[in-house]
C-alpha cells in the first residue's frame, strides 16, 4: 500500500536520521532509541515504516546514500557534454570526497548489510549502472560532436573510469590520500581526450 505524504515524510525523517547517526558516530553506535529521538518517532512508528527492524532501516539507509553520491554530482554529472563540463565534474567529484575524507556511510552500511546479501548489492548495482550509464552518456555526446575518438566503446570507458573511481575511493578510505582518485580521473578524462591541439569548449 502506498504511503500517504504524511507518511513518506515520516519515513524520510527516520532515515535521514538514521544516516546522519551513522555519519556522526560510525554504524555500531547506531542504535534504534537513539534514531527514535533524534526524528522524534515513537517505537510503533518506525517499526510500521521498518518492520524488518534495524537491518531494513540500514537498507534504506543505504538507498539514501547511494542516491547522495549521484545528487552531489549534478548538475554536471548529468550534462557531460564539453571538455569544460567533464573538468568541472571531475572537480566536483575530489571536492565531495575530500570534504568525505574516510568516512562513507554508503559503505558502512553495505557492510553491515553485507556484502554478499542480494540486498546490498543490489543496492551497489543500481548506483554503479546509474552513474556508468550517465558517463557512458557524456562519453557519446562528445563522440558524437567528434571531440572522442567514435572508435572507442562509450560502455567499456565508462566502466573503467567509474572502476578506477572506485578503487581510489577504496584507497582513500583506507589510507586517507585523494592522490590515487585524482590519478584516476585524469588518466581516466585523458584517454578519452584525444592527443593534438583542440579548440576551446
Amino acid at each position: 500500500m502506498p504511503l500517504t505524504r504524511k507518511g513518506a515524510t515520516t519515513r524520510q525523517r527516520i532515515v535521514e536520521g538514521a544516516a546522519g547517526r551513522i555519519r556522526e558516530e560510525g554504524v555500531f553506535a547506531l542504535r534504534l532509541e537513539d534514531v527514535m529521538a533524534r526524528t522524534a518517532t515513537s517505537k510503533s512508528q518506525l517499526f510500521h515504516y521498518f518492520p524488518g527492524g534495524k537491518d531494513e532501516l540500514l537498507l534504506a539507509v543505504a538507498r539514501h546514500e547511494a542516491a547522495r553520491v549521484l545528487d552531489d554530482q549534478q548538475p554536471e554529472l548529468g550534462a557531460l557534454t564539453s571538455w569544460e563540463a567533464w573538468r568541472q565534474w571531475r572537480d566536483k567529484v575530489l571536492a565531495r570526497y575530500r570534504a568525505q575524507g574516510v568516512d562513507c556511510p554508503l559503505h558502512v552500511a553495505l557492510s553491515e548489510l553485507g556484502s554478499a546479501t542480494g540486498a546490498a548489492r543490489a543496492v551497489a548495482g543500481e548506483l554503479l549502472a546509474q552513474w556508468q550509464g550517465q558517463l557512458a552518456a557524456g562519453v557519446r555526446h562528445l563522440q558524437a560532436a567528434g571531440e572522442v575518438d567514435p572508435a572507442l566503446d562509450a560502455e567499456r570507458e565508462a566502466s573503467a573510469l567509474l572502476a578506477g573511481i572506485q578503487g581510489g575511493v577504496l584507497i582513500l578510505m583506507t589510507t586517507g590520500s585523494l592522490a590515487h582518485l585524482e590519478a584516476a580521473l585524469d588518466v581516466g578524462l585523458a584517454r578519452l581526450r584525444p592527443a593534438g591541439p583542440r579548440t576551446a569548449g
